[in-house]
């Protein structure tokens, strides 16, 4: 519960918290070659953390859930998959929004909205799944 109240101090801009992450882009034309192939490989890439910029909490504190909530295997391999489907649909969605630019913009318009509305949704998870470990 604490790594997830932090994680929700650093989104607001309370605890200057360095993240750490493999800062290395995964390469434009990995998706030019193929949609799908290349969505795959994206959100692979960046869900295992081979080349990532990571500049939300929300990752590190579902990792620490994970990992010392003595969940299942089960529940972390969902977790990851779930991850991974979720940073591979981000360039989906940019690609099928038509222009690019337009989209980029909107997702700096909201991106910290964005990362505190998951920082606040990881908090109560984490708090609900405390108590019903109590």
């Amino acid at each position: 519960m604490a790594v997830a109240v932090l994680g929700l101090g650093r989104e607001l801009g309370l605890v200057p918290i360095r993240l750490p992450q493999n800062a290395r882009q995964v390469p434009q034309d990995v998706l030019h070659r193929s949609l799908r192939r290349g969505a795959l490989q994206f959100g692979f890439e960046l869900g295992t953390g081979v080349r990532t910029y990571v500049s939300a909490s929300a990752p590190y504190v579902l990792a620490t859930a994970v990992l010392l909530g003595g969940q299942r295997l089960s529940v972390a391999v969902l977790a990851g998959v779930g991850f991974g489907v979720g940073r591979a649909l981000t360039p989906l969605a940019r690609r099928a929004a038509g222009t690019g630019d337009r989209w980029d913009a909107d997702l700096r318009a909201r991106l910290r909205a964005i990362t505190v509305t998951a920082a606040v949704v990881l908090v109560v998870a984490v708090g609900l799944l405390a108590a019903r470990q109590v």
